[in-house]
């Protein structure tokens, strides 16, 4: 569809945020590797407190989710809510704003996390005067995005929309509760909660952290990228309806299963659990959808590597969301709790579900939004797509067999009771899956500088006024 005649897209800022998605995705996963290599060789921590793995790893996370994921959001839902509602984004100031904020909080991270100055809440790590700054970034989101909905030239709101509008309204909400503070000096602050009801409150951020920010976000990505690059329809609109309704419905009550066996209600833990389990069912209603989208265009994937990374991210999905619920079983979670076994299921939808969606939906944007025809070499991002795999199964697969080694041997008594296995012994036999995940990582992470050459070439060869032409273009 043309509506080159009535309007004018804004691209510049879906071209900032797509180059960024790349950069922070290039740094964030690097610093993965390091803090893996770490793990693997404890020398690598340079006996120094701002390169040691307790600073650097919540810089990572804080890299590869707010940076990396983050910018891939705000890229992907700003594109496909202006050509879903054929309307120029909504704002004016406030949507230059939104980038520079949220490049700004990204700096501030990257500052103040190797400094050891952090809340020490998971994913919420940052200080108070950080946290105030992401509200505001996040608000004027949120009037960018509502209000381009609210301009919008078609009756309807197409389904990728409300996933990225549930995702927006839903982070706001759970930023600002878990990050109710007293200040106490410039960066530090003490939370408001106390005890279990503190941990409760983190792990209901925490997981919805999980089941918004990196899912829901990313389901607007499939809901949009997965048709346009199969070039089919979505396989049932009704069930993407129904798909939506009972994720957000479900997923927020399933934060407790991150607490069991602690001094959380017995209920509580319980509750988290069921909720859990009945997550499947809507996840993989979802999951089935994007996968069936192909009905009539599985051949495309013998030729196609950003449908291949988009396939693949769905299948990756499918299994990262039966992975998590059966991990939510009380009974499974006392082998699996504290082990790596959790970090394996983090990366499996990390790795294999948002970084790929991430990936495949950027490969098709960039060149939209820069005029270009494709990217500078389809055979670089064929490369990519099998550095990408490969390295997300050696990583999650060592981590399987190192949590099931360490849930097996902690648990491990002899006949008079005492433990058969120390602790060291334990991590002796983690340690050559220590070094499978660093190459694994490696993999993924040489995929994303494979990507970045590759963006560099497509861009560089891009002109202002193809610039133009491609925000006239729907």
């Amino acid at each position: 569809m043309n509506t080159a005649t009535s309007t004018a897209y804004n691209y510049k800022v879906v071209r900032q945020f797509a180059i960024m998605t790349v950069v922070w995705g290039v740094v964030g996963m690097g610093l993965g590797v390091l803090i893996a290599a770490q793990l693997a060789w404890p020398e690598l921590n340079f006996d120094l407190p701002w390169t040691s793995f307790g600073r650097l790893r919540p810089l990572h996370t804080n890299a590869v989710i707010f940076a990396f994921g983050g910018c891939a959001l705000f890229a992907t839902s700003y594109y496909a809510v202006q050509r879903t509602s054929q309307a120029p984004l909504f704002g004016g100031p406030l949507v230059a704003f939104t980038f520079w904020g949220w490049q700004l909080v990204i700096v501030l991270a990257a500052i103040t996390l190797p400094l050891g100055l952090t809340t020490t809440k998971e994913y919420a790590e940052l200080e108070w005067p950080i946290d105030i700054l992401i509200a505001i970034v996040w608000v004027s989101y949120a009037l960018v995005f509502f209000g381009t909905i609210a301009k919008r030239k078609v009756k309807h709101i197409y389904v990728g929309n409300w996933f990225f509008g549930g995702f927006i309204l839903t982070v706001a909400l759970l930023h600002i509760v878990n990050n109710l503070e007293i200040p106490v000096t410039a960066f530090k602050s003490y939370s408001i909660y106390a005890g279990a009801t503190d941990a409760m409150v983190q792990w209901w951020y925490g997981h919805n952290a999980v089941g918004f920010f990196l899912t829901a976000g990313f389901l607007g990505m499939m809901y949009y990228f997965v048709p346009k690059q199969a070039e089919r329809p979505i396989y049932s609109y009704r069930l993407s309806i129904v798909h939506f309704w009972a994720l957000i419905t479900v997923y927020i009550w399933a934060g407790p299963h991150h607490l069991h066996y602690t001094a959380l209600p017995d209920w509580a833990q319980s509750l988290g659990m069921a909720m859990s389990i009945i997550l499947l069912a809507p996840s993989w209603g979802g999951m089935i959808n994007g996968m069936m989208t192909l009905s009539g265009a599985w051949h495309k994937l013998r030729t196609d590597p950003i449908l291949r990374f988009l396939v693949v991210s769905l299948a990756f999905y499918g299994m990262s969301t039966f992975e998590g619920p059966m991990m939510a079983i009380k009974t499974v979670n006392a082998l699996s709790h504290y082990t790596d076994w959790t970090i394996g299921h983090v990366h499996a939808g990390a790795l294999g579900w948002v970084a790929m969606i991430s990936i495949g939906s950027l490969y098709h944007l960039i060149p939209k939004v820069y005029g270009r025809p494709q990217m500078h070499s389809i055979g670089l991002i064929n490369a990519h797509f099998w550095l990408a795999t490969i390295g997300t199964v050696l990583y999650i697969a060592s981590m399987w067999v190192n949590g099931i080694t360490q849930g097996l041997m902690w648990r491990a008594v002899n006949e008079d009771g005492t433990l058969t296995y120390s602790f060291v012994e334990a991590l002796e036999a983690s340690h050559p899956g220590y070094i499978i995940r660093f190459i694994g990582g490696a993999f993924f992470a040489s995929g994303m500088l494979l990507m970045a050459y590759n963006t560099w070439r497509t861009v560089r060869v891009a002109k202002p006024a193809e610039y133009e032409a491609a925000a006239q273009m729907a």
